[in-house]
Formats: C-alpha cells, structure tokens, sequence
C-alpha cells in the first residue's frame, strides 16, 4: 500500500500507508530531522514553537474552556505567531519566490485573526470561550501543513539548484554520454 519511497522522515500511518504525524510533537520532531541549510533548520526550530504552543492550547481547551484560563495561553500563542512571522517575513528572496510562501503568510494571518475572534467574541458575562479543542488543532494544523509545505518545496528547489551547479562537475566520460543523449534528442 505504501507508494512513497520508505526514506520518509514520517512514520507511515496504517490506514492512509502516507507519512503521517499525529502530533505537534511528532510534527516538530519531523521539521528537525534531515534539513541541511541554516534557513530550513531556523525556520524548522521556529515553526516547532508554534507546535508545541499549540498542543499546550489544545491540552487545554480539552479540560477547561474558561477564559480566565484559556485567554492567557491563546494571547502567548499570538506572541509565538507575530514572532514566527517576523521570521518568515525575514527569509531570503530564495523563499519569497515560492509560491507556497505567500500561501503560508496568508495561513499565519489567517491563524492569528481566527484567535483574535475567538478572544473577542465572547461575551464579557459569559466566562467560557467558544472554541473548542478540536476547532483550534484544526486551523493549528493547517497552519503547520502549510509551512511543511514551504520547508519541502524549498528544500526541493535547494537540491535542483545544487544538481545545476553539479552539472559542470561532471567528469568525461559522463559529459561525453550526456552529450551524446543531447545530441540524440535534438534529432
């Protein structure tokens, strides 16, 4: 059933046989692992803060939606998005030009005004939040799909532009059959 290749830095998941995380944990765990470049590791480290912010939110809007003590760790996890996306706004032009990138921005703002709403929709006399637990894991983890998305795409584009800068590296006899199939496919 698995169709991708079993060097997945995931564990595959038995039902889908796909790579799967069912954590924050193990999401920020999977961010960590493999990245070679100073920007993907930067931005792997920052994107695990979101992580392990949101599973705190999650642990606790499963066993009390009060505001008193739901509305300071959503106003911390605010602070751990605005900060992730100054990260994000600061990557390099290589970034930028992604086009999961802009899609990642828009899922970043999209996350802080959705908490912002649930801060400011209740009502003064009404003591408890209207999100809930699963509502929050589902638009942290959109978020996060999003920026596993902009990781992997970038860390793609990295590796071509390696594998064009190897080109000229070739020794002889392989530019010799490389030649020779250009070559052939011009005719």
């Amino acid at each position: 059933m698995n169709t991708l290749p079993s060097t997945s830095r995931l564990p595959f998941g038995p039902i889908t046989g796909f790579p799967s995380a069912n954590t924050f944990g193990e999401f920020s765990n999977f961010l960590r692992s493999g990245l070679a470049d100073e920007d993907s590791r930067i931005f792997s480290e920052s994107i695990g803060e979101v992580a392990m912010h949101s599973e705190a939110v999650v642990a606790a809007l499963r066993l009390d939606r009060r505001r008193d003590s739901i509305a300071p760790l959503l106003m911390d996890m605010l602070t751990v998005l605005r900060e992730h996306r100054s990260l994000v706004v600061n990557l390099g032009l290589a970034w930028r030009g992604l086009y999961e990138y802009a899609a990642y921005l828009q899922a970043l703002n999209n996350f802080r005004v959705v908490i912002g709403q649930w801060l400011l929709h209740a009502s003064p006399w009404d003591g408890e939040l209207q999100v809930t637990a699963e509502e929050f894991a589902l638009v942290a983890w959109r978020t996060m799909g999003e920026g596993m998305l902009l990781v992997d795409m970038y860390e793609q584009w990295r590796e071509r532009e390696e594998d064009a800068s190897n080109l000229g590296q070739l020794e002889e006899p392989q530019l010799e059959r490389v030649r020779q199939w250009w070559h052939k496919l011009r005719r």
